[in-house]
């Protein structure tokens, strides 16, 4: 089993900066695929940035430019740097972090979301 806290959610001014922090614990061999969704007020959740274990990244179209991803293997985290924030960007973020099981197979695991509002 893995878990996942995300940390770093809040209250920011547009044109601000927030970083989120996301640790996995648990019974962890190895991490894949770690990354970030968001999901606002009656929108589906989106993708916003995803990190592999070989450090290639992926971003959504819309934070492309201003939010930077990043992981330390070592400490089994994922970051997100959120830059240039606008109003739009306001949603709970949801880390996740895809992870073999003892069978074999890849599951993906979730944190409970961390909140950020981008508002005057």
């Amino acid at each position: 089993q893995v878990h996942l806290v995300e940390s770093g959610g809040g209250l920011v001014q547009p044109g601000g900066s927030l970083r989120l922090s996301c640790v996995a614990s648990g019974s962890i061999f190895s991490i894949d695929t770690m990354g970030w969704y968001r999901q606002a007020p009656g929108k589906q959740r989106e993708l916003v940035a995803v990190i592999t274990s070989g450090e290639s990244t992926n971003y959504g179209d819309s934070v492309k430019g201003r939010f930077t991803i990043s992981r330390d293997n070592a400490k089994k985290t994922v970051s997100l740097q959120m830059n240039s924030l606008k109003p739009e960007d306001t949603a709970v973020f949801y880390c996740f972090a895809d992870a073999p099981t003892a069978g074999g197979t890849i599951r993906t695991y979730w944190g409970q979301g961390t909140q950020v509002t981008v508002s005057s």
